[in-house]
């Protein structure tokens, strides 16, 4: 256990579908894939690394590459890390799940499947990373603020999807609401273990202006922050992407 030399031995919280796989594997010295499911696999893992069984913890790193985990639940996965495993840049399964969810755009992801602490583990692992990115930095904001919205209220979260719509939109925009968000301060502090992992430099100087700005919901000195960056920085096309840009067809683009 990794607590063995400690004076004090504690236990972290590891429930009965997590201990069901460590006491299966020490009973009969292996794992059915079939006893793994999206709804224990994390705690498994998460059992298995605290009594130090790094044949299961393989086993189990090997299931989740192999199978549809990832591929089929990747957000909620990402979520349920985020619960119960610290951030760590060195966590196999971590590092595996924010890879996969990177090369999802984010507004695939339906809101509920990823939680705010799943997505700040996402933001702040791939910030000013190379790792690949399929979300372009506004609608990783628009994201993160509906998001927050949505643990404020139902109407807040109807009001925001109706102030932040997506770049698609933006275009065809004639005219923008320029008011405050109502209960624009919840949703500050809701938005807040996000927003230093957000890149607002990338994100264009009308669209801050026109659509970020005005709901109240971010500090001045980061907006001031990034129109000074790109007035600095005008002559240097700086990509709207975080890391490296995903296309359509699954290629990465060298994109800085």
């Amino acid at each position: 256990m990794k607590e063995t030399y400690e004076n004090q031995i504690s236990f972290p919280k590891i429930n009965s579908a997590g201990m069901e796989i460590i006491l299966e594997y020490i009973y009969t010295g292996s794992v059915k894939k079939e006893s793994l499911t999206k709804d224990n696999i994390i705690e498994a893992f998460y059992a298995a690394d605290y009594f130090q069984l790094s044949d299961l913890q393989d086993f189990i790193t090997k299931t989740i590459k192999s199978t549809n985990f990832v591929k089929d639940y990747s957000p909620e996965l990402l979520t349920k890390v985020s619960e119960i495993m610290p951030l760590t840049e060195d966590n196999i399964i971590l590092i595996l799940l924010v890879e996969t969810v990177a090369n999802l755009p984010l507004n695939s992801i339906e809101f509920g499947r990823l939680s705010i602490t799943g997505l700040k583990y996402l933001l702040s692992i791939t910030y000013e990373k190379e790792t690949p990115f399929a979300t372009q930095e506004y609608e990783v904001f628009r994201y993160s603020a509906i998001l927050a919205a949505k643990q404020v209220s139902d109407n807040v979260y109807r009001n925001l999807m109706e102030r932040l719509p997506t770049l698609d939109q933006i275009e065809n925009l004639i005219e923008v609401e320029n008011k405050l968000l109502i209960d624009h301060q919840k949703v500050t502090k809701e938005l807040e273990p996000l927003v230093k992992y957000i890149d607002f430099k990338r994100i264009k100087t009308h669209i801050l202006a026109n659509f970020i700005e005005p709901l109240g919901i971010i500090p001045t000195e980061i907006i001031c922050s990034a129109y000074r960056n790109t007035a600095l920085l005008s002559n240097y096309n700086l990509s709207d992407f975080r890391g490296k840009a995903i296309n359509e067809s699954g290629y990465v683009w060298d994109e800085t």
